[in-house]
């Protein structure tokens, strides 16, 4: 006779052709969903993108990050197409991984960061290569947050900071990876925006930087032995100054900075050490639009520019000296038109590494020879199987806000077999110091292919890429001025014949998660439903919980809660002050172990819901912390998302 057992509740969602939670989600409020969602969905979570980590300094070897089980971890790929053969294995995704510049050090390790749990608490490790390799050895504490600084070009010192002190300042700190011991604070600091960018050719400086907020951050030299410092780029009156990224020339007398000195954008300067006097390296139409990064070759002869036009990161080689650009790089034909995400100089002064992203193929890595134009493709990501050649690609619309100001974003349309008006998501961005930029959509495709959902990224005032005065537009008392770019938009969807202005849902992450739950109450007659992605309910509550390395630097963005005018503001404003006014549906997905966004921001509103019977659905992640890192968590977000849209969207 056979025993009767309690079936566990995966198993008996299996039996019942549902789809069972991954065992850390917490899931309140959702019905069952079946697995049919899933058997559509998942090709569409199966694709993966790459991303270049560090160069070999000698051989044409690199370290690329992918994912091939649940998280992203480092690989090391020989040659251009080759195979991905896969170094670390852990359970959390590993944050970065840098060769040190010398070649028998590189031999010997290379460093990674990675954190525990999404928690943002990064630590530092030495993976060894000799013999077997795979051994790695933890260098930091355990227990503070610690970012990886640059190697000295000897490659005998890593820089790094830490907030192992008091959890609030990012000190400055340098270890010989080979010697755990050699690890010594080289300066203490104030503040949570410091860190270090690069050494001085004969490792004795460091140029570190001091971020303050998205329109203010300075440039320092300490020294590297006794940590004295010295300012380079002073505020002198008037409005504050940006610097983004910095590089020390190769005589190491001067310094290549980006800035928005004297000018709305980003744009490159070479800085003279001795004097402090900015010369700009880029001109005439280039200064129009944000630098978004920038490399400075090892033999110091040319600057690789990636600039930000409207919303396309585009590739420029500018000549060290003279400033001249050289002809503009040529992305291979499969990815023609696509945006570069990122670059990253070989040791040979000759190959850069070059990131890209279509609206057809997800990030993959490339190698630019600048002597001759050729570009080699190293990785090739795979899209999970599915067709992406017919894919649309995303269309830039512009509509009038409440001031008369043209707001702009990106519309992605579902395939053309959908007819009528589409059902749309408004998603918006986090930051607010942030920007949609055209991508591959993943995950997001599902509503797209499957669903006929039309998806808008809008950039609301307080985005960056449109100059400094647009990113200013949000701030402090202003912060309702981007929620009413949302009630713009809806207020435009009606003039477009493709898109169902009665059917719409608003969603978005982190600050979008803020803006979802805003619209929610500002808007609950125009929207169908919401779906708030670690988002802030109470800007009181979130300013006294967040972590404390960050906390003066988002009331630089948000306003101080401690001063009672900023304090009333934010009670007047906030989602959980006008909850009361949130009728239609609403999704709350939180980590548990979030760091920005503390879980009690998720928990205090869904109470809130609950009580006054507004409809509620709420996903929890135990081991997750701003955002969904491991596949399986962001696989059933997937499945409960198209739930949710069916349910309460399409309908």
């Amino acid at each position: 006779m056979l025993m009767s057992v309690p079936l566990t509740g995966a198993m008996a969602a299996l039996l019942a052709g549902e789809i069972a939670p991954p065992e850390n989600l917490v899931a309140q409020g959702i019905p069952p969903l079946p697995d049919a969602i899933a058997a559509a969905a998942q090709p569409y979570s199966d694709s993966r993108s790459a991303a270049l980590l560090s160069w070999h300094p000698r051989r044409r070897e690199m370290l690329v990050s992918t994912r091939f089980a649940e998280t992203a971890q480092v690989h090391r790929l020989a040659a251009p197409g080759g195979a991905r053969t896969q170094l670390t294995f852990f359970p959390d995704r590993v944050a970065a991984a840098l060769y040190p510049p010398d070649p028998a050090r590189a031999a010997e390790y290379f460093v990674f960061s990675k954190d525990t749990g999404g928690g943002e608490f990064f630590q530092i490790y030495r993976y060894d290569q000799r013999g077997n390799g795979g051994k790695v050895t933890l260098l930091t504490d355990g227990k503070s947050r610690n970012l990886m600084g640059p190697f000295s070009r000897a490659g005998d010192r890593l820089a790094y900071t830490s907030t192992r002190r008091n959890n609030k300042d990012t000190d400055l700190y340098v270890i010989d990876p080979r010697d755990p011991a050699s690890d010594r604070r080289l300066a203490e600091v104030e503040g949570g925006g410091w860190s270090p960018l690069d050494w001085s050719p004969d490792g004795k400086r460091l140029l570190v930087s001091q971020y303050i907020s998205v329109n203010e951050s300075y440039l320092w030299i300490f020294d590297g032995t006794t940590g004295d410092r010295a300012l380079l780029t002073a505020k002198a009156g008037g409005e504050p100054v940006r610097y983004e990224g910095g590089q020390f020339s190769s005589d190491g007398k001067s310094i290549y900075a980006a800035t928005d000195k004297d000018s709305e954008f980003l744009h490159v300067v070479v800085i003279d050490i001795a004097n402090q006097k900015h010369r700009p390296l880029m001109a005439g139409s280039h200064v129009r639009w944000d630098v978004d990064t920038f490399a400075v070759s090892r033999d110091g002869r040319t600057v690789a520019v990636v600039i930000n036009e409207e919303g396309i990161g585009t590739l420029r080689l500018f000549d060290s000296r003279t400033g001249r650009e050289r002809a503009a790089p040529r992305l291979p034909a499969a990815v023609a038109g696509g945006s570069v995400t990122g670059i990253l100089w070989h040791e040979n002064s000759r190959e850069l590494g070059v990131q890209v992203v279509t609206a057809r193929s997800p990030t993959d890595v490339f190698s630019l020879d600048t002597r001759t134009g050729k570009f080699d493709r190293w990785t090739e990501s795979e899209t999970g199987g599915l067709d992406t050649t017919s894919t649309r690609e995303p269309e830039l619309v512009r509509w009038k806000s409440f001031d008369g100001r043209s707001i702009s974003g990106f519309l992605y349309l579902p395939p053309r077999r959908f007819e009528g008006r589409r059902p749309v998501v408004i998603n918006i961005h986090g930051g607010p110091e942030g920007q949609f930029r055209p991508t591959f959509l993943g995950r997001n495709r599902t509503y797209l292919e499957e669903l006929g959902v039309a998806l808008l990224f809008p950039n609301v005032r307080g985005s960056t890429g449109y100059g400094k005065s647009f990113t200013k537009l949000d701030n402090a008392l202003l912060r309702e001025d981007s929620v009413n770019d949302i009630g713009a938009l809806l207020d435009w969807l009606p003039t477009r014949a493709d898109l169902d202005a009665g059917r719409v849902m608003v969603t978005g992450g982190s600050y979008g998660g803020y803006m979802t739950l805003a619209s929610a109450f500002h808007f609950a007659d125009k929207i169908r439903c919401a779906l708030s992605v670690v988002g802030i309910s109470s800007f009181i509550s979130f300013l006294e919980r967040t972590e404390a390395y960050r906390r003066d630097l988002r009331r630089v963005e948000y306003g101080d809660e401690r001063d009672p005018e900023m304090r009333a503001f934010f009670q007047r404003i906030s989602p959980l002050s006008n909850a009361d006014k949130i009728r239609k549906p609403m999704f709350i997905v939180q980590g548990k172990n979030d760091p920005r966004v503390p879980v009690t921001e998720a928990d205090q509103i869904v109470a809130t819901l609950k009580k006054q019977h507004t409809p509620i659905w709420y996903l929890m992640a135990q081991d997750e912390g701003h955002g969904f890192a491991k596949k399986k968590n962001a696989d059933f977000q997937l499945y409960a998302t198209v739930a949710f849209m069916q349910t309460f969207l399409l309908r």
